[in-house]
């Protein structure tokens, strides 16, 4: 960090919502930038379990020196109803992972997971106009990153999760606006596919099952996770270990960043300068 974090009278606050919180990267990789190019804010993390929401939300983001908030799991379905606006990602997303207070009052709200996850697999080089990708959890992340996939042209997404209702909803939402993706309900099964995301939470804490069996993975198949508490979890191991190109959690996080800081009036910069600058171990950059 080139300079140290000043907080005074005149900071303006970005809350992180969810729970838990020790999973946390936005703080390490916001405030040193905030720091570095002497912008007064910074970033709190705050627990904040999905009862709690209806309430906690309106009185933070009615603080004169709240920006916004940054909204993760379990938080990214429920905000949807709280909110007097949002993006068109956000609505055929379903979910929402920032939101704004306009100078009226409105709370208004983006989802910027699917960009990111997208942005970091085109920078790879992964092609993704007509692949075959299949998405497994279709919850908040999961569903931004089903939308995101469906602009950026995929030909054939495959969704599961173990509330069927979750993949089933996200289907119809996507065929309002992708009437001509090919979408199936299915089993996680990798076989065939050449994108394979976990938007599940398996992963985050020690002991969890994988969310696939890995030994269907193709060695052509590129594998992607949301997952950031390891930088290479059990999953992205046994990807590897079956010959595949993969895509950490954290870069999801710092593809995404620049568009957060537009969203919230602030000033831009690189993923490139944020993995720079991130209180992060080299490791999780």
């Amino acid at each position: 960090m080139d300079k140290p974090l000043r907080i005074d009278g005149r900071t303006e606050l970005i809350v992180h919502l969810g729970h838990p919180t020790h999973s946390f990267k936005a703080p390490l990789i916001y405030n040193p930038y905030f720091a570095s190019a002497g912008i007064n804010a910074v970033v709190v993390p705050l627990a904040c379990r999905a009862q709690q929401l209806p309430a906690l939300l309106p009185a933070l983001l009615g603080a004169d020196n709240v920006r916004g908030a940054l909204i993760t799991m379990p938080l990214k379905v429920a905000v949807m109803a709280l909110l007097d606006a949002v993006s068109p990602t956000a609505r055929v997303a379903g979910a929402c992972n920032a939101v704004r207070r306009e100078p009226d009052g409105r709370l208004v709200g983006d989802m910027f997971d699917g960009d990111g996850f997208v942005r970091g697999l085109l920078r790879k080089g992964l092609v993704l106009n007509g692949a075959h990708a299949l998405v497994v959890g279709c919850g908040g992340v999961g569903s931004a990153i089903a939308a995101s996939l469906a602009a950026a042209g995929v030909a054939r997404l495959r969704l599961f999760d173990v509330n069927p209702g979750a993949a089933q909803g996200l289907r119809d939402r996507l065929s309002v606006t992708y009437a001509d993706l090919r979408v199936e309900l299915t089993e996680p099964d990798p076989a065939g596919v050449d994108l394979v995301v976990n938007a599940t939470p398996l992963g985050m804490e020690p002991g969890d099952a994988l969310p696939l069996d890995a030994s269907r993975l193709d060695a052509r198949a590129f594998v992607g996770e949301v997952v950031m508490r390891e930088h290479i979890t059990e999953f992205l191991a046994a990807a590897q270990g079956r010959g595949c190109r993969v895509q950490v959690g954290t870069d999801m996080l710092f593809e995404q960043i620049p568009a957060y800081l537009a969203f919230f009036g602030l000033p831009v910069t690189s993923p490139e300068r944020l993995r720079e600058l991130a209180a992060l171990s080299t490791a999780q950059r």
